[in-house]
């Protein structure tokens, strides 16, 4: 049995170029974002992409797997912010997801900066969207608060 199952949905109407999409989830969460090819491509315009979605799914990802890795070393964080850049490349002639970075800073008692470092690479390798990203290059800048 899976661990979890969602769905979203894409209603697209007209060209690409010219027409638009509208991305809903069935949680209710994500109800009718507007999508277009230029907003993707160009400058968003309070629309959303794929990529921006993916670096959404990246960043909590992350953040949450991170948190796990802290809590199995007994360790709480105050504060993780995590953000990921994904970005679309042509490749081979073709669109393609070619990178996610990821910037992870963190607040959390009890461990220094080499401590720090490794539990994120822990998270990094834990983390599922950073594995379904596999083919792409995954980087990570991670740094430490101040208590």
């Amino acid at each position: 049995m899976a661990i979890a199952e969602r769905t979203a949905e894409t209603i697209w109407d007209g060209a690409l170029a010219t027409g638009r999409g509208a991305i809903s989830g069935n949680s209710g969460a994500i109800a009718a974002l507007p999508v277009t090819w230029a907003a993707r491509t160009e400058e968003p315009g309070g629309l959303t992409s794929p990529e921006e979605l993916a670096a959404a799914a990246h960043s909590s990802c992350f953040s949450m797997a991170l948190a796990l890795r802290l809590g199995e070393n007994k360790l709480r964080p105050q504060r993780l912010a995590v953000s990921a850049t994904v970005t679309l490349d042509e490749v081979d002639g073709l669109p393609t997801i070619v990178s996610s970075a990821l910037v992870v800073r963190g607040k959390v008692p009890g461990i220094d900066a080499a401590g720090f470092a490794s539990v994120v690479d822990e998270a990094a390798a834990l983390c599922p969207v950073s594995r379904l990203f596999a083919g792409a290059k995954i980087s990570i800048e991670a740094s430490l608060e101040s208590s």
